[in-house]
């Protein structure tokens, strides 16, 4: 079956330079695009959530609701914003109350949002329940997707205590076990769509976060969601290891009605596909892309040069695609063929000649060639990067191909949970812990992170597979599943600032907001604005912002104390104590990011401090020292 037209949700706003680009849009290169937007014809731009209420304020020191808002009122009232939050974490790593998520909601449909697509990382139905219904009391449009995720692979690197990878991923010495039951069939993915089409879902969107939809999954899966569904279906899938733009052909010959692109310059690679690659195919199947083209064009002609601008963050920046315009260029007509080679492949379910014909055509325009690290470790890309970066940053390189190896394992060990953020990265620092303790010689997950011990409890929802209770047992010290206890959720206080005639750090609902969602971020980027506003009161005496900055202390003097040091790599966010203070157990002395993710540092006993070792934004190694005590 064939749909005739096909609906175009465009993402290179959010999720095109999330991918390619770090998040570094700045608002002043995306005001000159949105004029153009208006009269672009999507069914959907997506705009907002995912990384980029975080990143706007931490990179950019931009405001995210200043940037929902600008984009609104350009593109007008009719045109449907969508944008991407985590269920019960929104963009956060915590579940919240109801309280907080209708107080958020109902400020972003307040601010232009039309559609929130909600997924959650685990398929937790529980998790999205109240996001939907929310959602739509508010007046906006509930999107719900289901996180596409494969079983992990059985083969990975033996133990060093001379077994098995069987035996040490079952703790069995001789034969291995018969191969796991496999959890992601085509039916769990439909079921868990007829599952949030019931709560209310407007959308239901298959999201493919890694790429991992290889086209015959992707035409088997869409075909049986367009079966029983009364609502559109949605393909949202990447083009890291190879499959994007095949499985996206597979969807539109198998009658998805919306399908999630990019505009040229912000396709493809680590993206979803360009739509003009996807407006050739459409043209030869007789399907309408719902979309002004010419529009398409002109925003096109705009992004090459906005693109340039983001060289420091484009791992492809000597090697742009060629210019083309679908519109007007005539394509080489060996080009030109290996379209209808394609589309009559994906017609006789010819995977191989199919993908072999969309790879030949993304590398005649000039786009990234398939990772195959990602492709055979089935891994999202953005996951594998961290775990690059962070290894390098610890001097640890040669321990990527253990640390990738150990990824089954772990997420066999903690339920079988996809890997989308934030699981990706909970997943992705433990198989770097575990490499690290077996290359000292320590046991396995001697070293837990608070996200990996939270994931376990229970506190992030139910897993796909039930945890093994002597292994929750191990980890958290309770074989019991111990759900996030939101009645134990408490408003953070908004703090004032002394330093500037003593005014509340945040002064209204959206303020409010943002230090309930993103805490450390938004304490920085409120004290900017603050500093502003005093300063544009005392002219003549401007404070700088970084004053009440903590330095770090000098490292000559020999240590004499216990040290505190980092179990990870990252970069200091927080710090909260200061020489001779007295802590106590439990508190939080300090916030560092590793892989995407804040860690509280917290004392393990009464403690009185010494000395700090570190300052604001420094980037340390694991095992460097952070504190010293008395």
């Amino acid at each position: 079956m064939v749909t005739k037209k096909l609906k175009i949700r465009d993402l290179t706003l959010r999720d095109g330079q999330q991918s390619l680009f770090a998040t570094r849009l700045k608002q002043q290169d995306i005001d000159p695009l949105l004029p153009l937007y208006k009269d672009a014809g999507f069914y959907i731009m997506e705009v907002w959530g995912g990384a980029v209420p975080d990143s706007v304020m931490r990179y950019l020191d931009e405001s995210p609701w200043v940037r929902l808002r600008s984009i609104r009122e350009a593109v007008g009232p009719n045109q449907l914003l969508s944008a991407l939050s985590r269920g019960r974490n929104l963009f956060g790593y915590v579940p919240y109350p109801d309280s907080v998520l209708e107080g958020f909601y109902k400020e972003a449909i307040k601010n232009g949002l039309s559609i929130m697509r909600i997924f959650d990382a685990l398929n937790d139905i529980d998790n999205v329940r109240e996001s939907i219904r929310l959602i739509n009391e508010l007046g906006g449009i509930a999107d719900a997707a289901v996180c596409y995720t494969v079983d992990p692979k059985e083969e990975a690197a033996p133990a060093p205590e001379k077994k098995g990878f069987f035996a040490s991923l079952f703790g069995k010495k001789e034969q291995a076990p018969a191969a796991p039951e496999k959890i992601f069939t085509d039916e769990y993915f439909v079921n868990k769509a007829l599952e949030m089409e019931r709560l209310g879902a407007k959308i239901v969107t298959l999201k493919d976060m890694a790429g991992l939809v290889n086209p015959l999954r992707a035409a088997s899966i869409i075909g049986k969601l367009k079966q029983v569904l009364k609502v559109p279906v949605d393909f949202h899938t990447h083009c890291t290891p190879g499959y994007g733009l095949a499985s996206s052909v597979m969807a539109i010959l198998n009658g998805v009605d919306i399908l999630d692109t990019n505009i040229w310059w912000f396709g493809e690679g680590s993206a979803a596909p360009a739509i003009e690659l996807v407006y050739i195919f459409c043209q030869k199947l007789g399907v309408e892309v719902e979309a002004n083209m010419e529009k398409v064009g002109e925003i096109r002609e705009r992004l090459e040069s906005v693109r340039r601008n983001l060289a420091d963050f484009d791992l492809n920046k000597d090697k742009f695609p060629k210019r083309f315009d679908p519109l007007h260029d005539k394509l080489p007509a060996e080009v030109d063929a290996l379209f209808d080679k394609a589309i009559a492949a994906a017609k006789a379910g010819d995977e191989n000649t199919l993908l072999e014909a969309c790879h030949a055509i993304e590398a005649h325009f000039g786009f990234p060639k398939p990772n195959l690290l990602v492709k055979e470790a089935e891994v999202p890309g953005g996951m594998y990067s961290n775990m690059v970066a962070q290894l390098k940053a610890l001097n640890s390189s040669d321990l990527l191909d253990d640390a990738m190896k150990l990824i089954p394992k772990v997420r066999r060990d903690a339920g079988l949970v996809p890997l989308v953020t934030p699981t990706s990265q909970i997943v992705g620092a433990q198989a770097v812990n575990l490499a690290i303790d077996r290359k000292k010689g320590n046991p396995d997950y001697t070293n837990t992170s608070n996200q990996f011990i939270s994931l376990v409890k229970g506190e992030y929802g139910h897993t796909p597979a039930p945890i093994d209770p002597a292994f929750r047992e191990k980890i958290t010290g309770d074989p019991v599943e111990r759900a996030y206890d939101v009645s134990k959720y408490k408003k953070p206080e908004i703090p004032t600032v002394p330093e500037f005639d003593g005014v509340k750090l945040a002064t209204n609902t959206e303020e409010e907001l943002l230090m309930e969602l993103l805490p450390n971020v938004a304490n920085k980027f409120l004290r900017n604005r603050r500093a502003e506003e005093y300063a544009a009161k005392q002219p003549k005496e401007q404070p700088k912002a970084e004053e009440t900055a903590t330095v770090a202390a000098s490292a000559d003097e020999p240590i004499t104390g216990e040290v505190f040091r980092a179990p990870m790599g990252g970069r200091i966010v927080e710090i909260n104590v200061k020489a001779g203070d007295k802590v106590k157990k439990g508190q939080k002395m300090m916030v560092y990011e590793a892989m995407k993710m804040e860690n509280d540092l917290e004392a393990d006993r009464d403690l009185t401090v010494k000395r700090i070792f570190v300052a604001l934004d420094e980037v340390v190694g694991t095992d460097a020292p952070l504190i010293e005590f008395e």
